[in-house]
């Protein structure tokens, strides 16, 4: 009875994929994505308040959507620094953030107040719809990044030699 062909492990077989590389840094590129959704999502908004309502509308919605992305930002360029130095430091980094910018928030709100021009529901509309945006453009660029799980670089524990195995099957069906 013949054998069937061994399967194509060749480096040079056509349908192979080849091994990719985990990506070095993802925070920056994740904050990019990013960016690009809420700054569209933004602009469109701005140019809808042009068209439906007044300058103050306009201002609303470059507002909503320009206070979400800085404040998304500074955890992305925060895990961006401390990410590759210390990557079990940075969820705390992230806790800690999280917490300053909800103060901050509140406290620009309450420091600042409410401008006369600022329609609130073109700031609303604007940065709830640039929150969405910026969240699934975040988890959609975080999952295509690349995580090493293991380290190929270490040397292996026990060497890996096929052949005494292959050898000693050999013995037991010729015996």
């Amino acid at each position: 009875m013949p054998r069937p062909d061994p399967p194509a492990t060749g480096a040079g077989h056509p349908t192979l994929i080849g091994a990719s590389n985990p990506t070095p840094s993802p925070w920056l590129g994740i904050l990019a994505r990013s960016a690009l959704a809420g700054g569209a999502t933004g602009l469109v908004l701005a140019a809808a308040a042009f068209l439906a309502a007044t300058p103050g509308a306009v201002l609303s919605a470059l507002l909503g959507s320009g206070l979400v992305m800085v404040f998304f930002a500074i955890s992305l360029l925060i895990g961006h620094f401390v990410g590759a130095s210390n990557p079990s430091g940075a969820l705390g980094l992230f806790v800690l953030t999280y917490a300053v910018k909800v103060v901050g928030f509140g406290a620009v709100l309450f420091l600042f107040g409410t401008p006369a021009w600022l329609e609130s529901t073109w700031f609303f509309i604007s940065a709830l719809s640039t929150v969405i945006t910026w969240q699934i453009a975040e988890v959609v660029a975080f999952s295509r990044i690349r995580t090493l799980l293991y380290d190929e670089t270490a040397p292996a524990l026990t060497p890996v030699d096929p052949a005494p195995d292959r050898q000693q099957e050999r013995g037991r069906s010729e015996g």
